[in-house]
């Protein structure tokens, strides 16, 4: 057994994982798909490190300012955009633009205020690392496993046994019928955008300890993001899980039997496959329940 593809499949598909079950909430309870949650991944690096330069560089106060600053982010977005636009016409592709208008305009101003430099993130796990036959694994990447992993399964669990988390399936299954049984679609809306927001702040503090932080560090999770939601199902999280694993595993074998310039390509190449096979993807099912 290859450690190597192993640990780096399970590492990618947690942080990938994240993004995109936050897609593929907010595209089946809101009928909206974000395309500013790249910037709200790129904003949550550039807050944990303000946090670790300027205030404290303990790595909870680390990972609680990416997550929070990820939540504020995804509320500020509903504001612009769900709550202004929910009940018009063509609210599909108002806020589709919308949100492609947020991603840009938002990646030019960090630009503008950051410069190009890339941006270290503390190691938020330590600075350990053991082997495991000839592979060695460091505290970064056994840490994301384990925190995505724990984060996720409470996400599910929330989603499962809440009563907040009943209202958002409600909306998932039936918007209409959920505003006929009193669910407030608008405060469901922006727990829905501030919980996924979250996600996305936890999987940029994750991200950054190895890549850094830089203005356009949000496009590549945020175009992974969308893959994984596609093949998996818009609307579908196990199928999304599942398919983050799929996608890191490709991603894996590729750059380390091909090279890294092949990865993106054997990605889209997977997802042209699976959408042939089976248009809704891996277990999508919301088009089915609307119907």
């Amino acid at each position: 057994m290859d450690w190597f593809i192993v640990i780096t499949t399970l590492n990618l598909a947690a942080i990938y994982g994240l993004l995109a079950i936050g897609i593929s909430i907010i595209w089946s309870s809101l009928n909206m798909l974000n395309m500013a949650h790249g910037f709200t991944f790129a904003t949550s690096g550039y807050c944990a490190w303000l946090m670790a330069t300027y205030i404290s560089s303990h790595p909870l106060a680390v990972l609680m300012a990416g997550i929070l600053a990820g939540a504020l982010m995804g509320g500020l977005i509903c504001a612009i955009t769900f709550l202004p636009l929910h009940d018009r016409p063509n609210f599909n592709v108002r806020s589709l633009i919308v949100t492609l208008a947020i991603n840009l305009i938002g990646t030019q101003l960090l630009l503008r205020i950051f410069g190009p430099r890339m941006k270290p993130l503390p190691r938020v796990f330590g600075s350990f690392s053991f082997s495991l036959g000839d592979t060695l694994i460091t505290a970064d990447k056994l840490g994301t496993i384990i925190s995505s992993a724990i984060i996720l399964t409470l996400t599910l669990l929330w989603m499962l046994r809440s009563r907040r988390g009943l209202q958002v399936r409600a909306m998932m299954q039936n918007p209409e019928g959920a505003a006929l049984v009193a669910i407030d679609v608008r405060f469901t809306a922006i727990r829905v955008m501030m919980m996924t927001g979250a996600l996305a702040g936890l999987a940029s503090v994750l991200l950054s300890q190895t890549f850094f932080v830089n203005p356009n560090s949000g496009l590549q999770p945020l175009i992974k993001g969308l893959i994984i939601a596609l093949v998996g199902g818009l609307g579908s999280m196990l199928g999304a899980i599942i398919a983050a694993f799929i996608i890191a595993l490709i991603e894996a074998l590729t750059a380390t039997y091909m090279g890294g310039q092949y990865v993106l390509i054997g990605q889209i190449l997977f997802i042209i496959l699976v959408l042939l096979i089976r248009p809704r993807g891996v277990a999508g099912m919301l088009d089915e329940f609307r119907e």
